[in-house]
């Protein structure tokens, strides 16, 4: 298949779907960072099936990125992801500039309520205001069918589907399971950032979500004992640093005292200089 077409400007990306769309061809759309990996050219693969034209942005949007955190030396390779891409029916590839998406005197965000509140929206203030506002205005440019988010950064899938339901966008939000390497780790452009010791170390992530499910299997339904085996799990990394572990209600996050029906863990550790985060779904024994 041939490198798909880039484009740089608004008025071309949305020239582009909307001819698509009058030729009655679905778009199916997946926003991007670009850094792309297996996980990112699953939801292509996701799209391609359902949607006859597919459109990828690469963008590192500098809203969502807080002070002191990795904005400047996040991975940026876009000749790579285009190589990538190339192995798949993508129509085209959105790579706008900064000056393109946040042009001089632009002053609108958008700012979800209460499910962008706990966890990352408390361990990165602002993170899902620019994260909200982006993902509003790529939908306004590519004018999607259908969007596809990885469930990894599951809180983010939940606030994009809040936003959409509220201000009555219509696109649909089709979550996809999360792609992992053969050991557990869950695939992230910052796995890149980790050091061979650090990489072996970021396994007790996935472990203790494993570790949580074998639990409940075994009957514990306690949650507050369950996320305390996680974070003795995790810790057994002398230099982890954990940002929050929880077992929480799939629709709303708010943490949950007894497991008894299908619950989300949730994490974030630090690992050195880059923070990972991982969620599994946790499943009772049906009764």
């Amino acid at each position: 298949m041939a490198t798909p077409v880039v484009y740089r400007s608004a008025q071309e990306m949305r020239a582009y779907t909307r001819t698509a769309k009058q030729a009655g061809r679905r778009v199916g759309f997946v926003p991007t960072m670009g850094a792309l990996h297996k996980g990112h050219l699953s939801l292509v693969e996701t799209a391609a099936k359902e949607c006859e034209t597919v459109v990828v942005s690469i963008y590192v949007n500098p809203t969502q990125f807080g002070r002191g955190e990795d904005f400047d030396r996040y991975p940026r390779n876009l000749q790579q992801d285009l190589s990538l891409l190339a192995a798949y029916p993508v129509g085209a590839v959105f790579a706008p500039t900064d000056s393109e998406m946040y042009p001089k005197g632009f002053d609108t965000w958008v700012q979800v309520g209460q499910i962008a509140e706990p966890w990352e929206g408390t361990c990165r203030p602002g993170h899902f205001r620019g994260v909200a506002t982006v993902v509003l205005k790529l939908f306004n440019l590519v004018e999607p069918d259908i969007a596809y988010f990885g469930e990894k950064d599951y809180q983010q899938l939940l606030v994009v589907k809040q936003m959409v339901r509220d201000l009555n966008i219509p696109v649909e939000i089709r979550g996809c399971p999360t792609v992992r390497e053969p050991d557990g780790l869950a695939m992230s452009s910052r796995n890149q950032y980790l050091s061979p010791d650090e990489r072996r170390d970021a396994l007790v992530l996935f472990q203790s979500e494993r570790l949580a499910q074998q639990l409940v299997d075994s009957g514990e339904t306690d949650a507050a004992r369950i996320t305390q085996a996680m974070r003795d799990h995790i810790l057994r990394v002398p230099y982890a640093k954990i940002d929050y572990v929880a077992i929480v209600d799939p629709e709303t996050l708010q943490e949950v005292s007894t497991v008894n029906r299908p619950v989300r863990a949730i994490l974030a550790v630090r690992l050195g200089g880059t923070r990972l985060i991982d969620n599994m779904e946790i499943t009772p024994k049906p009764v």
